[in-house]
């Protein structure tokens, strides 16, 4: 580890005073900060393998009644009644701001209700149950995707944090303390040499009077 550059003054040893101590309270901060984080993380880590989990159940539920229409349907007969959606939906992207991070917000607007859009004439009930689990797995996939997404700001921003805590406290905070102990050992034995001239300029003086 590099010594700091300082000069040894009084002025100098105050200034590295004020930077130790704002130093360790942005420590403890960042500590705090990074704490709360990794809480946070914890709570949305599990929360997203709940989601992943249903998701995939749900999913895999979904393509067998859809596996099974297929065997049933013609190809033409599911493209047509697939062509259109059954339900219009929107989904709003934004941000929002936890401990100073801009995490994702997915927000999706989709209309009340749900409508096959496919008469039933041409189409099995396997297909039914294919759409209607898929159009209820798309607000899970969406709280999926946000969840995904502010673990991973949380991941990198745990890592940035936990650099910069280690830089203070085995980096800065120490070289600050090393500084001001070689400065105020130099203060002391210039105070020690000042005092040892003076009592040697007094006996002098006694001496000659």
């Amino acid at each position: 580890m590099a010594a700091l550059q300082v000069k040894p003054t009084r002025m100098e040893l105050s200034n590295l005073k004020k930077k130790r101590q704002v130093a360790v309270r942005g420590h403890k901060l960042m500590k705090d900060k990074r704490d709360e984080m990794v809480r946070r993380f914890i709570i949305y880590i599990r929360r997203n393998r709940m989601l992943r989990e249903q998701v995939e159940q749900k999913l895999s539920l979904a393509m067998s009644e859809f596996v099974i229409a297929r065997a049933s349907m013609s190809h033409a007969s599911i493209e047509e009644a697939l062509s259109y959606p059954a339900r219009p939906a929107t989904v709003h992207a934004s941000t929002r701001n936890v401990l100073s991070i801009k995490m994702p917000e997915l927000t999706l607007e989709e209309s009340a209700g749900f409508e096959y859009p496919y008469g039933f004439a041409t189409t099995s009930a396997e297909l039914d149950a294919a759409v209607q689990a898929f159009a209820e797995l798309l607000p899970m996939l969406i709280e999926l995707a946000e969840v995904e997404k502010i673990c991973n700001r949380l991941a990198d921003e745990i890592e940035k944090t936990r650099r910069r805590v280690n830089a203070l406290e085995y980096v800065m905070i120490p070289q600050f303390e090393e500084a001001i102990r070689m400065i105020t050992m130099k203060l002391d034995e210039n105070e020690r040499g000042n005092l040892t001239r003076l009592m040697k300029t007094k006996e002098m003086l006694a001496q000659k009077s």
